[in-house]
């Protein structure tokens, strides 16, 4: 069996990873949701962890020790898997299209507007804006 082999082999309990790592269950949990780390699971849904995967609690202990926060973690790690750093991407807007109202149709939801204004005794932020229709 090769060392590697031996070293992914899940063997440790959550409790026992709490004591070599001195993290707490929940940030250990915390870091496997981010997959930091992904610890296999038994038949029972219980979490067993790899001499790797505690290794590798201890390096985001010891980074975190040194002030850097997850985001930093996370490209340190694609680094060293010889990875660029992923980019978030930007979200899309995802623009509705409108339907084009005609100059008639434009005109009579505007009116609409300022009739139902006046009706509540309070100006329309629109009727600022009426001004580019009629000159």
């Amino acid at each position: 069996m090769s060392d590697t082999i031996r070293r992914n082999m899940p063997l440790f309990p959550i409790g026992i990873v709490k004591e070599l790592t001195e993290l707490s269950a929940r940030q250990i949990r915390y870091y496997e949701e981010h997959n930091l780390i992904r610890p296999a699971r038994t038949e029972g849904n219980r979490r067993l962890y790899s001499f790797t995967d505690v290794d590798t609690l201890l390096e985001i202990r010891k980074l975190i020790e040194q002030g850097i926060n997850l985001a930093g973690i996370k490209q340190v790690f694609d680094m060293q898997k010889g990875q660029q750093p992923v980019e978030p991407e930007p979200p899309e807007e995802k623009a509705v299209p409108q339907p084009e109202l005609s100059d008639k149709e434009l005109r009579k939801l505007l009116k609409a507007e300022i009739m139902q204004s006046n009706k509540l005794g309070k100006a329309s932020l629109i009727q600022g804006e009426l001004s580019r229709f009629f000159h």
